[in-house]
């Protein structure tokens, strides 16, 4: 893969995974207008490469969370830290239910990105979502059972290539009665198992291919997908900056019109080629 175009879809990876707009489908729909995927199956990316972009962003949120993050650390050995180390389990408790997906749908979700009329589709569905919120009461308490297990199912449907984790796990949890900067705080969080759990699957999938893993590490680690990285980790920093303000502001639905559009002109676009 070429520098730039792996620059590209880091730019793109950034912003869309922490804006309520779907990373996995933005990713996959840039892929197939660049090239690197075709439509039918043939020569399609190494999975590496997401991954990899994947943890570009998670650096933006151990940056940008680094304070919350050294707290949750902190709680492992602070008795009076009672509130984080109810956090930790909540963030636990979260992740269940894309785990379970998973597992569950497996080849669905590996063919979804295949279809990207189907991808586009669900952009338009992340719009919709992305309404929920004001159609409810704002809530004023902070991630407990009931809204961390919310946040899960919204993070296990965003597994689907279109449905935005962001938007659909802190629209879960407006609806479960959080409060807005304590459900995009959470969201975020939520991300960093999920990342980290990915690129463990992945690089697992890569030795077996390889048969070792300096070769898996080095088919993961090549300088193109470090330009992708690096570029997702810029952008994406600054992108959790915006989201943060929207949500405080409770402007979470402006994402919505550029779902409707994008949606709507990928499946027109697709359909015709």
């Amino acid at each position: 893969m070429e520098i730039w175009k792996a620059v590209i879809v880091g730019i793109v990876q950034g912003l869309a995974e922490f804006l309520p707009i779907s990373s996995s489908g933005h990713i996959v729909l840039t892929q197939y207008i660049l090239g690197i995927r075709e439509v039918g199956g043939g020569h399609q990316p190494d999975l590496a490469f997401e991954i990899i972009l994947h943890l570009g962003t998670l650096v933006s949120v151990l940056l940008f969370f680094r304070k919350s993050l050294w707290k949750l650390v902190q709680s492992l050995y602070t008795k009076d830290m009672v509130d984080e180390r109810k956090k930790i389990l909540f963030l636990g408790l979260a992740t269940v239910p894309a785990v379970i997906a998973a597992l569950l749908f497996k080849d669905f979700f590996d063919s979804a990105p295949g279809n990207p009329v189907l991808v586009s589709g669900l952009l338009i569905v992340t719009g919709l979502v992305l309404f929920v919120p004001r159609l409810v009461k704002g809530g004023s308490k902070d991630v407990g059972v009931k809204g961390a297990l919310a946040m899960g199912v919204g993070q296990a449907f965003a597994i689907l290539p279109g449905i935005s984790r962001s938007g659909s796990t802190i629209a879960a949890g407006l609806v479960s009665g959080v409060k807005a900067e304590k459900a995009a705080e959470f969201s975020f969080l939520m991300s960093i198992p999920a990342i980290a759990g990915g690129f463990v699957l992945t690089m697992k999938d890569k030795i077996e291919q390889t048969g070792s893993v300096s070769h898996a590490l080095s088919a993961c680690f090549n300088t193109p997908y470090l330009a992708g990285a690096i570029a997702a980790a810029i952008v994406g920093l600054l992108a959790i900056y915006l989201v943060m303000g929207a949500v405080k502001k409770g402007r979470l639905e402006y994402f919505s019109y550029y779902c409707f559009a994008a949606g709507a002109a990928g499946m027109v676009y697709f359909s015709m080629n």
